[in-house]
This record gives structure tokens, C-alpha cells and sequence, in this order.
């Protein structure tokens, strides 16, 4: 067999090994991101569209210069402390708040807690939900 037609059979196995990426890793990899302070690479972690609501209505963000937007919207950085299953979907994911680079200013945020429930689907986060930051409010998301 030929150096190029095992190259190309290698290549088309490769996908298959290791799978999707689990949704932990994605949300650990855009909390690194963002902590780092690189909001485009943050923003490389979400889908468009995408839908996010940080106590607030849901927005649903149709362009990547509106995920940028919210991501350079977050004053901290977080820390994924783990993530638990949720409903539909969901994994709720808690953080620990840190500083990060190019921020706002975490200020007195630094340190709290933050529950946030993350969907990822292919890979991406196509919604991002600030819950209950209390861990006996359980996982319940309601979109």
C-alpha cells in the first residue's frame, strides 16, 4: 500500500478516534479561554446562532460579532469547579470566579460561586443559562 493511500486511510480514522468532545472539556476549555483573555477564542466555543441569558430575558445571539460581544460582556473569569447532567440536554456546570485579562473588573464577584446551564452540540455551546448559584436548587432549567 502506498505511503498516500495509508495516509488518507489514517486521516479518515482519526475523526472516530476519541469522539465528540464531551461537554465538560468544552466548557473547561471556553472557561480557560475567556480567563486567559482571549474573547475570540472564547467565542470560537459557542455556536451561531447560539442563545445565552445572564439573569436576564434570553438573547439569542444570530452573529459571531454578538457572541464576541457577550463574551467580552463577562467581567470575570471562572474556574470550572464540575458539572453535573441537567435536564434536556443541559449540563449545569459550576464555576469558581476569578480575574481575567482584558475584564471589567471581577471585584467583589471574585471567588463566588456561579452555576451556569451549558447545552454543547456538535462540540459547540448553543445555550448558556445563568442559574440558582445554590447547589440545592438542583439542575432545573427552564428555556
Amino acid at each position: 500500500m502506498g505511503a498516500r493511500v495509508l495516509l488518507v486511510l489514517l486521516a479518515a480514522a482519526l475523526p472516530g478516534c476519541g469522539g465528540d468532545p464531551q461537554p465538560e472539556d468544552v466548557i473547561r476549555t471556553w472557561a480557560d479561554t475567556l480567563r486567559a483573555g482571549d474573547v475570540e477564542g472564547a467565542a470560537d466555543r459557542f455556536a451561531v446562532p447560539s442563545q445565552v441569558a445572564n439573569g436576564t430575558a434570553p438573547e439569542r445571539l444570530t452573529t459571531r460579532a454578538a457572541v464576541e460581544s457577550f463574551n467580552a460582556s463577562l467581567p470575570c473569569g471562572a474556574r470550572l469547579q464540575g458539572t453535573q447532567d441537567g435536564e434536556d440536554g443541559f449540563v449545569v456546570a459550576t464555576f469558581v470566579l476569578t480575574a481575567r485579562r482584558g475584564g471589567t473588573g471581577c471585584g467583589e464577584g471574585r471567588g463566588a460561586v456561579a452555576r451556569v446551564a451549558i447545552r454543547v452540540r456538535d462540540g459547540k455551546i448553543t445555550d448558556w443559562v445563568r442559574v440558582d448559584d445554590s447547589p440545592a436548587a438542583g439542575p432545573t432549567v427552564d428555556t
